[in-house]
């Protein structure tokens, strides 16, 4: 009897059309070019249009390249994995409303909010469901729309000029070739850290209703970030997680191919090309046009390292994520 795994057969992407260039935003806030392309790396983010896109219209596109590529049918699939830390609606979540979009009623659906390390989440659990035998096709989708809740002032100016708007997805099929799929997935997170990069507000736990116009316009309703402590613990975590997926199957840096992280800093992501010896031509970064698009940040760099010829057949493709949480994860795939 042969053993099932977990292959991704289709990648795709949405971003919006609205291009926000750093000159854009100090119209709002002092703040330059120069200074966000030396902090952050990003020269561009994509927001979305009100009444043309929300965060499920988004995921649905990217669903829909996903799913062309991989030469399969929406109905096929049986399960919908969907991670956002930016819901369409408090509840519920946005996967319901990408499955009703699809026409797929009666299809299982889960939604996650593991922020920035959403999608490796998302497909550590497709994965599982298929090498159980549950599930045969299970799409995988990362999006976000996080333009609405920044505090687009000088005083949020440190976390707006990050975050931007997009959607990732991934078909994953059942397999028996040992040669070509998920390798494995490793999961962590954090509680200590909950409040160094959090939005509190709108939230459960209150003395009266969950929204009062205190809460709507406090500082409590802006994202809060601890710059320092994040980038500190992130630098460490994506080295620790890069090489757990490395030596769990036998791998050494220098045996991949491609390393494709979260893109939440090209200041991190250096650091750890550093760290690890790898040349460029082996990480891929795309943050420079997208900005931060957190859970839906590395399916936009995976499809776009895909389009541009730079994940082959064969090819040793590491994914890493770390944020909010904290959680950090990885992802090793013999494509």
């Amino acid at each position: 009897m042969h053993s099932i795994y977990s292959r991704i057969t289709g990648l795709g992407f949405y971003v919006p059309d609205n291009i926000v260039t750093n000159d854009d935003l100090t119209r709002y806030m002092d703040t330059s070019d120069a200074w966000i392309q030396e902090r952050t790396g990003i020269k561009e983010r994509r927001y979305f249009t009100y009444g043309k896109e929300t965060n499920a219209s988004m995921a649905t596109a990217a669903s829909r390249k996903a799913l062309e590529r991989a030469n399969v049918d929406a109905k096929q699939v049986d399960l919908i994995v969907y991670a956002t830390l930016s819901p369409d609606y408090y509840f519920p979540g946005s996967a319901f409303l990408m499955q009703r979009e699809l026409g797929l009623e009666g299809t299982a659906v889960i939604d996650i909010r593991q922020q920035c390390s959403g999608f490796v989440y998302a497909l550590s659990i497709a994965d599982q469901f298929i090498k159980t035998g549950m599930y045969k096709t299970v799409l995988v989708v990362g999006s976000e729309i996080q333009s609405t809740f920044l505090d687009k002032t000088t005083q949020g100016r440190s976390v707006a000029v990050i975050f931007g708007d997009g959607a990732g997805a991934a078909v994953l099929q059942a397999t028996t070739d040992p040669e070509h799929r998920i390798l494995s997935t490793h999961l962590h997170a954090d509680g200590r850290y909950a409040e160094e990069l959090y939005l509190k507000d709108p939230g459960s736990s209150r003395p009266d209703h969950f929204i009062t116009p205190e809460t709507a316009t406090s500082a409590d309703s802006s994202v809060v970030m601890n710059g320092n402590t994040v980038f500190k613990h992130a630098v460490v975590r994506f080295m620790e997680v890069i090489n757990e997926s490395l030596s769990a199957n036998g791998y050494q840096s220098s045996d991949l191919s491609l390393l494709v992280p979260h893109q939440a800093n090209i200041r991190i992501a250096g650091y750890i090309q550093q760290q690890m010896n790898l040349p460029d031509e082996k990480v891929f970064n795309n943050i420079q046009r997208y900005g931060n698009t957190t859970a839906a940040s590395i399916p936009i760099a995976l499809t776009e390292a895909f389009e541009q010829g730079r994940v082959q057949s064969g090819d040793l493709v590491c994914l890493a994520a770390f944020g909010s949480g904290f959680t950090w994860a990885s992802a090793l795939i013999k494509w």
